[in-house]
């Protein structure tokens, strides 16, 4: 099967961009260089295609009750124009997929997804709505978006492309058109995955190519491709699906416990994520810090006295710090900070200390 491409694809060509396939989609991974995308967004302000990311729409009389279902986060408080972060979950606790959801109204709520789940995660959300009236739209092909993030993104928002974001605080949103409609709406977020301040377009195809246009011809947003974006998210230990994240590895296990509200009467896979609080995880994420410049990489394994006791999930040799440090998966009677460890690189063995899993300080906008 072919790969998907952009409403932007054509223009990241003619950039000269790196294309490499990522979540279904042909996607650019580079323009320049990972080094230096990354430091535009650390430093000033970069933009990043992410229209390959799913969008789906729930509304309904029973909306609210129905997302509290699938979602581990509780919508029941949230204020519309409000942003949750949270996962869908097995009955086993296992990780369907990790979405952000937008509060549209009392009655409506948008789910944006990862790419490379998109159809297995609409498959999950139809298989559960049986019983509840809501009206499920799969918006993914509708929607583009651009991730404008970096501490000069306020700016650049409001002066290039004449969107003013200085009212929205963080995890919050607002419509591009006078309200928040049930139908597709341009929408304007201030959440990111980088670390930085940071704001998420979502619009149709002609909008987002108005916006990219803009950015990339102004010369104060710099065009970033997915390579820094996983740099940019590591640094600062945010997970990745399919990395920190999986079918396999719980929230609990990946130390998400903040997004997981079991107070709640109910959801896919509450009873599991119960016991496992209540016992502890039989495995756990950790940041490990290796005193050599080698780079761990995901699935190299972390070793205990010769004996495997985990695996690398990300591991890079940071830009913002200069370190070689990775994020790990280890049984939890080594995940104590200080724990001196070794990983397997290749065919030698370096020592690691078990450390937090955030590498650098994060800088939203409170």
């Amino acid at each position: 099967m072919e790969n998907k491409r952009t409403c932007l694809y054509d223009k990241h060509v003619a950039l000269g961009a790196l294309i490499s396939p990522f979540g279904g989609f042909d996607m650019p991974i580079q323009y320049t260089n990972i080094v230096d995308e990354h430091q535009a967004v650390r430093q000033a302000c970069g933009v990043f295609d992410v229209s390959h990311m799913g969008e789906v729409l729930v509304s309904g009389t029973d909306a609210e009750r129905y997302v509290n279902t699938l979602f581990t986060n509780d919508v029941r408080e949230m204020p519309v124009g409000k942003i949750l972060y949270g996962m869908m979950c097995y009955e086993h606790g296992g990780v369907v997929d990790d979405l952000l959801v937008y509060k549209m109204a009392t009655d409506c709520f948008f789910l944006v997804i990862n790419a490379s789940n998109i159809d297995k995660d609409w498959a999950w959300i139809q298989q559960h709505a049986t019983g509840y009236d809501v009206t499920l739209e799969n918006q993914s092909d509708y929607y583009g978006e651009l991730a404008i993030q970096g501490p000069d993104s306020e700016q650049v928002v409001k002066e290039v492309l004449g969107i003013d974001g200085s009212d929205l605080a963080f995890y919050t949103f607002k419509p591009l058109r006078s309200s928040i409609t049930p139908s597709p709406s341009p929408l304007i977020s201030r959440t990111g995955y980088t670390g930085e301040d940071g704001f998420e377009v979502y619009a149709d195809a002609a909008f987002i190519n108005e916006c990219w246009d803009k950015l990339v011809s102004s010369g104060r947003c710099k065009p970033c491709g997915l390579g820094c974006r996983d740099t940019l998210r590591f640094e600062v230990g945010l997970p990745l699906y399919g990395d920190e994240l999986s079918e396999e590895i719980t929230p609990i296990m990946a130390g998400l416990s903040i997004f997981v509200k079991l107070d709640k009467d109910e959801f896919i896979g509450k009873d599991a994520l119960v016991q496992q609080k209540a016992i502890g995880a039989p495995r756990k994420l950790v940041g490990i810090e290796l005193a050599d410049k080698a780079i761990p990489r995901h699935g190299y394994a972390v070793l205990k006295d010769g004996k495997q006791i985990g695996e690398v999930t990300t591991g890079y040799h940071t830009i913002s710090t200069d370190k070689s440090v990775c994020m790990a998966l280890i049984d939890a009677s080594y995940a104590v900070l200080g724990t001196e460890v070794e990983i397997q690189i290749r065919k030698k063995t370096f020592p690691g200390t078990v450390c937090k899993k955030k590498f650098y300080e994060k800088h939203y906008k409170k």
